[in-house]
């Protein structure tokens, strides 16, 4: 096969042939600093006003003054942290889930050393929070509360909106910030109706280039600039403004809400096609996620008595791109904390494999996964050395 079936979109996405078009001129042509006063530099002003809009109108702000642009996910994440934690210096209590991504998790870690006290909830085996441990661990001196609002590694959707009033009940002066990275552009997100405070999301996640992100911070909240310099994003983070990829994730939002229905239909139904065909056809899979309340893209499946790169090998010798996890981790021969913190038995904990899909999948795609997987699999568990406890398994099955 010579064309790519592509199903880590979890990792990154392609570039919508749409934003790109509406990149190029300010690379070319419309290239002028937008900070500067002469006309030539009118247009690239104005269109980050027009790119602001549009993220604001995908993640349901008020505002399009409560949009911040950044490099990435993982910078939002660190101003929304750091910049909460530098206003607020008095109160060293963090809270947040065991199966955030690193770039949440790291900075967590980082400041445990720095004397803080962060207390990591844990999932049941349906990857779900247990609230009522949130609203034990919120008191007066929480300073931040930090959740995702979808998991990376299994799409499980949390209760954000819930999460966030309970916090607020709690204690009204504890900061909200959700990493929004998973769900933008796959579910409808309308955050100016929550109590959360801060939100983080990608472009490279939902058909935007690589390079930029976008915080939303609510209108009143205080947050101290991770990048101190000029006077760009209304002092909240300083740097020229990268013009051709604001517009770029600008112009993906604006699509992103019209595929949101395409997402919640077509897409899920080709995530549950290919669920269906893998846990069919293969006796040692099974389905690590909850089978509902999931992001409608994705699955996470584990392979018993398998080697998860053994399996991620072959499916990219013929042209198949899964993923074992978050692409930030993938060169660990770690397990994923996601699938332990789960619960996930160790026969499948190290043969799990991600299937992420965008608007870009086809049928054709899930049908060639389900024709080609099974012999994979049928491969190697023929040639692991468990092959007494696959036999129990298969009389079972």
């Amino acid at each position: 096969m010579t064309n790519l079936v592509y199903l880590d979109n979890n990792a990154t996405t392609k570039v919508d042939e749409k934003v790109l078009e509406a990149m190029l001129p300010y690379f070319k042509e419309e290239y002028a600093n937008p900070s500067s006063m002469y006309d030539f530099a009118k247009n690239p002003h104005n269109v980050l006003n027009v790119a602001r809009k549009q993220v604001q109108e995908l993640l349901g702000a008020e505002s399009e003054r409560e949009i911040v642009f950044t490099s990435c996910g993982s910078e939002s994440a660190n101003t929304a942290i750091k910049g909460t934690l530098a206003n607020n210096k008095t109160k060293r209590h963090i809270i947040t889930t065991a199966v955030e991504h690193p770039c949440v998790l790291n900075v967590y870690k980082h400041f445990e050393k720095q004397g803080y006290k962060v207390d990591y909830l844990g999932v049941n085996s349906n990857g779900e929070l247990d609230l009522e441990e949130l609203k034990e661990k919120v008191t007066e001196e929480t300073a931040l509360v930090s959740v995702m609002w979808a998991n990376n590694e299994t799409g499980i959707i949390f209760p954000v909106e819930k999460i966030a009033e309970i916090v607020k009940e709690k204690n009204p002066e504890t900061v909200v910030y959700v990493d929004a990275v998973q769900v933008a552009g796959k579910i409808n997100i309308d955050v100016k109706n929550t109590k959360i405070d801060m939100l983080g999301v990608s472009g490279h996640k939902f058909h935007a280039p690589k390079g930029v992100g976008a915080l939303y911070v609510k209108s009143g909240t205080i947050v101290s600039p991770l990048i101190i310099g000029g006077h760009q994003e209304r002092g909240k983070r300083a740097g020229t403004e990268n013009v051709p990829y604001i517009v770029g994730i600008g112009k993906a939002a604006e699509l992103a809400k019209e595929y949101l229905s395409y997402e919640a239909n077509e897409i899920k139904r080709l995530r549950d096609k290919l669920e269906a065909g893998i846990l069919k056809h293969v006796f040692n899979s099974r389905l690590n996620t909850s089978i509902t309340n999931r992001v409608p893209n994705t699955t996470n499946i584990g392979f018993q008595y398998i080697e998860g790169e053994l399996i991620l090998l072959h499916l990219s010798d013929i042209g198949i791109c899964a993923s074992s996890g978050s692409a930030c981790t993938s060169g660990s021969l770690e397990p994923s904390h996601v699938l332990r913190a789960m619960g996930v038995p160790f026969t499948s904990l190290h043969g799990s494999i991600r299937f992420s899909l965008s608007r870009y999948t086809t049928e054709q795609e899930i049908d060639y996964v389900i024709e080609k997987l099974p012999p994979i699999i049928e491969k190697l568990t023929n040639i692991s050395p468990y092959q007494e406890e696959l036999a129990a398994l298969k009389n079972l099955k």
